[in-house]
């Protein structure tokens, strides 16, 4: 006899799994933020916000007044870190980000604003 306990039993270990590997999982973010993103102290904030989410990286001024923030750790520490970026509690104003996930390239220790 079947229960349906034994298969939500399965359905959580399936899904505390998914959430094990997602914290393991080492991925690359790279998101580039438009609005009034420069001259605000958005960089610093990134910066905080990162190194309180143990992500290396960097957030750098682009020519066209963007700030692009590239992040390298737990692909669920760079999910929150562009949960933030887009949350409306940083600095400035942000209109925009545009997120692109890779693998990790090995940007060094530490969280630099450039």
């Amino acid at each position: 006899m079947t229960t349906d306990s034994g298969t939500d039993a399965a359905a959580d270990s399936s899904a505390g799994s998914a959430a094990a590997d997602d914290e393991r999982d080492e991925a690359r973010l790279t998101a580039w933020v438009a609005g009034r993103v420069q001259g605000v102290g958005f960089r610093w904030w990134t910066r905080c916000r990162a190194l309180e989410l143990g992500l290396s990286g960097y957030a750098e001024n682009l020519a066209d007044g963007r700030v692009a923030v590239v992040a390298e750790g737990p692909r669920a520490s760079g999910r929150r870190l562009l949960d933030l970026l887009r949350s409306g509690e940083s600095p400035g104003v942000v209109d925009t980000v545009v997120p692109l996930w890779t693998v990790v390239e090995g940007v060094g220790p530490g969280f630099e604003e450039r």
